[in-house]
């Protein structure tokens, strides 16, 4: 994920910490500093960097758990609003599914009935009330007590049934063990959606930032179930069935001017590099194109502005798996060889794999009004 760094690895998996992090414990100490000095200041990063802590073992419960069901996860990646575990598929079945994300919540669980196990030994539990547990903000909260409430918090957080908290990966495995996985996904992420609106409601009359988590609940779970339509999508088709054939093709002794006569005539928005062999060298974008025009010119050759290193497969190749190449290796478009001569015959982009998932989806429409027209 750009932009992140590794601090470790626990075996194939890399934990990194995204930049915005740092900044976002810069931003917390300045917080504290104007509020109550230097030493508040120390002990606000130290509780969030204890908090995240909890969150990275959060994460890991669902590396655990996906590992024994073969799943690989790349990496996890902390953020200034969680974690995320990458992890390589969703487990085929839905039990395994309900395991791996009810395993994240569980680690938060038994942190807490730790944290508050110790208490309870301690002179600071003994007064301990529920309330004391939702004063996290409180600087004469003790570190425990805050840990323990920031726990118990995360649980109830990621159990809400809704994308992408684990609470919907929990109700679509539940649902998918009566329906279809697509079905199930598709409920899950209207379910989720419907949460979403009440939030951001609830937010105009309360607090701000209900609207704003309402927004990233509702476009997770619209972004969760495209993802899943997709897939269902791309399931027994090969590339050569999404792959674009008729496309025009750049010189490497092309220009940036040659590119825009191309982008005007056509209604591409990558263009394939190619030496005359018909080899792929690059693919040079529509963005890449119009910042070469303003920044360098029109006699800037594309061989200087393309995206070298696209990723390639056979016609043959299964769809799905083209599809996690371009999503792993972040390129506009993959190209299709020939298994002959490595000629490019076809190129596959997002946006005619979504041209197929809207046929597909139209079909499965039709196909289910024409049953239930006939029965």
């Amino acid at each position: 994920m750009p932009w992140s760094l590794t601090i470790g690895r626990l075996g194939e998996t890399a934990i990194r910490i995204h930049v915005t992090f740092l900044l976002f414990l810069v931003w917390i100490w300045a917080a504290y500093y104007r509020s109550g000095g230097s030493q508040a200041a120390w002990e606000g990063v130290l509780f969030v960097a204890l908090l995240f802590f909890c969150v990275l073992l959060h994460e890991l419960g669902h590396v655990f758990a996906a590992r024994r069901y073969g799943v690989k996860t790349p990496d996890i990646t902390l953020w200034p609003f969680g974690g995320i575990a990458n992890l390589e598929r969703i487990p085929e079945k839905p039990s395994q599914e309900l395991v791996v994300a009810i395993a994240g919540p569980a680690v938060n669980v038994v942190i807490a009935l730790v944290l508050l196990a110790v208490l309870s030994f301690t002179l600071a539990g003994g007064d301990l009330k529920a309330e004391d547990l939702a004063k996290i903000e409180d600087p004469r909260t003790s570190m425990l007590v805050k840990l323990a409430g920031a726990n118990i918090f995360l649980v109830l957080f990621n159990l809400i049934p809704a994308f992408p908290m684990d609470g919907g990966r929990v109700l679509r495995a539940l649902l998918a063990m009566k329906m279809g996985f697509a079905r199930a996904t598709a409920l899950a992420a209207s379910i989720g959606q419907g949460l979403a609106i009440g939030l951001g409601l609830l937010g105009i009359f309360t607090n701000p930032m209900l609207m704003i988590i309402g927004v990233f609940v509702f476009l997770a779970a619209s972004g969760e179930a495209g993802q899943v339509q997709l897939r269902e999508a791309s399931r027994g088709h090969i590339v050569a069935d999404a792959m674009i054939t008729h496309f025009e093709t750049l010189g490497p002794q092309a220009t940036v001017d040659d590119a825009a006569e191309a982008l005007i005539r056509s209604t591409q928005k990558e263009f394939p590099v190619v030496d005359g062999a018909g080899h792929l060298r690059g693919v040079l974008t529509r963005d890449a194109m119009i910042r070469a025009l303003k920044d360098q010119g029109p006699s800037t050759p594309v061989i200087d502005v393309m995206q070298h290193d696209i990723p390639t497969v056979e016609a043959r190749s299964k769809l799905d798996a083209a599809l996690k190449l371009i999503t792993s290796a972040q390129v506009p478009a993959v190209g299709v060889l020939d298994t002959a001569g490595g000629r490019l015959v076809g190129l596959l982009t997002p946006e005619n794999v979504g041209e197929l998932m809207m046929i597909h989806v139209a079909r499965d429409a039709r196909a289910e009004r024409d049953k239930g027209l006939s029965t």
